[in-house]
């Protein structure tokens, strides 16, 4: 049970911080904003390491062994935090929750398939759903908008 609960805080942070992000951004700027987004993470991931007393023993990892593309997480995550900052404040919390689980859902699987070469139907299935649903809100919403 504290594990769901666990796993249900970190899906809120997601969203959290990225209206944080966008708000930030609004007042500092996006590139800064998410600058201090990686400073405030950095800060918070090293007080769980020492919280949770892990070691890190950065002598068994080998550079050659890690792929080249493994590399590029950084970037991503600036990207994304960077595009979520810009686009938050034109759409609504509710979308902004769909579309980030979405998001991760489909490049879960697209990286599941290049790393495993494996697929989940009914990760596919699923995603399409929730997608379907979106769409139906969105035109739902669009014919409320009109006179």
């Amino acid at each position: 049970m504290f594990y769901i609960f666990i796993s249900i805080l970190a899906g809120v942070s997601v969203v959290v911080s990225r209206i944080i992000n966008s708000n930030l951004a609004k007042i500092i700027g996006i590139f800064q904003g998410t600058f201090f987004n990686y400073v405030i993470g950095l800060i918070f991931s090293l007080m769980f390491l020492f919280i949770s007393k892990e070691t890190i023993q950065i002598s068994n990892v080998k550079p050659h062994s890690i792929p080249s593309w493994a590399y590029l997480g950084g970037l991503v995550g600036v990207l994304v935090v960077v595009l979520s900052s810009y686009v938050t404040p034109k759409i609504s919390a509710f979308y902004l929750t769909l579309l980030i689980f979405i998001g991760q859902l489909f490049f879960g699987i697209i990286i599941d398939f290049l790393t495993l070469e494996k697929l989940s139907l009914g990760k596919i299935i699923g995603g399409i759903l929730v997608l379907l649903g979106l769409i139906y809100n969105l035109m739902l919403d669009k014919k409320q908008e009109l006179p």
